[in-house]
């Protein structure tokens, strides 16, 4: 990013709130910087550093990366073979994706389960069921949430795909090899957010990190998520919310939800995209919708609040 200052209508991050949430020291991100140009933030007029919310998850890119064994020095090749490999097929729509939810959408319509149940099967024969989920499953979820305020019957399609998909990660939630050893997570929806699909999905792709997570299910009240929080003695809170807040929240029911659980209090989904300031203003951090760069940032935070131990 070549900028040399910063737009007004993006959320811009020092550098020292940019190591706390990824847990690199400022040296090191400079060093990206000036030695590998792996991260260009936007100067100030007076010279101070700002970083993006897009920078930041690109930084928790190269810690997955580094993490796998690349070296720093081979990053931005690496960097750019996955941008690659995402053009050419790993994104959610290239052709196969899009020809899947195409075929789903139309068994939805017509509320034809074992059609349904066949395309899913299919895609899954090819794909992990992780970027299946990822990819088909909840962009699929998202376009019939959208649906149903323009199509007559689109709220029936949008409940029965939801009751086929909660099915579906239901089964695996269950059947999920149980660790003991991870951090604890407490995660819940938002008030007012009655689609756990989200909240299911992210607590499947924590375990699978090593998290042990705590569900506490849809339309959460925000002071009963503090008093769960102290009673789990969990790590860190977790908030899925696809909805637009209250301001109301935003302004008192999270600020004291920060205060009250006294661990990092998190927020992904649309939401975090959306009212992404204020949630920050409040004390929490902004994951947005990206499940694996969240669990990256949660990872990043506990590891820093540790070392401040």
């Amino acid at each position: 990013m070549a900028n040399s200052a910063a737009t007004a209508d993006q959320a811009w991050l020092p550098i020292r709130t940019v190591a706390s949430l990824t847990g690199v020291n400022s040296v090191t991100l400079r060093a990206w910087e000036r030695r590998y140009g792996l991260i260009r933030p936007v100067r100030t007029p007076k010279g101070h550093r700002l970083y993006s919310h897009q920078q930041v998850a690109l930084i928790q890119r190269v810690l997955a990366l580094a993490e796998s064994g690349v070296p720093i020095g081979q990053m931005r090749q690496a960097l750019a073979d996955e941008t690659a490999q995402a053009e050419r097929g790993g994104r959610a729509d290239a052709a196969p994706w899009r020809g899947w939810r195409d075929r789903m959408a139309a068994a939805v319509a017509r509320f034809d389960e074992p059609t349904l149940d066949g395309v899913y099967d299919e895609a899954l024969a090819l794909h992990p069921i992780e970027q299946t989920t990822r990819f088909l499953l909840m962009p699929l979820l998202a376009s019939l949430g959208e649906r149903w305020q323009k199509v007559a019957g689109g709220v029936a399609e949008e409940h029965f795909f939801a009751v086929f998909l909660r099915n579906k990660l239901g089964a695996r939630f269950h059947h999920r090899h149980r660790l003991e050893t991870g951090a604890r997570l407490l995660a819940a929806c938002a008030p007012g957010e009655h689609h756990e699909i989200g909240l299911l999905v992210f607590v499947l792709s924590a375990h699978d990190a090593g998290f042990r997570v705590i569900a506490l299910g849809a339309d959460t009240p925000l002071a009963e998520i503090a008093v769960a929080a102290k009673r789990t003695t969990c790590r860190a809170v977790v908030i899925s919310s696809s909805m637009d807040l209250r301001d109301e929240m935003l302004a008192r029911d999270l600020p004291a939800l920060v205060r009250g659980a006294k661990v990092p209090v998190f927020v992904g989904g649309l939401s975090a995209d959306r009212h992404r300031s204020a949630i920050v203003a409040a004390g929490a951090v902004a994951l947005g919708t990206d499940i694996e760069a969240g669990l990256r940032a949660i990872k990043a935070a506990l590891a820093t609040k540790r070392r401040r131990k």
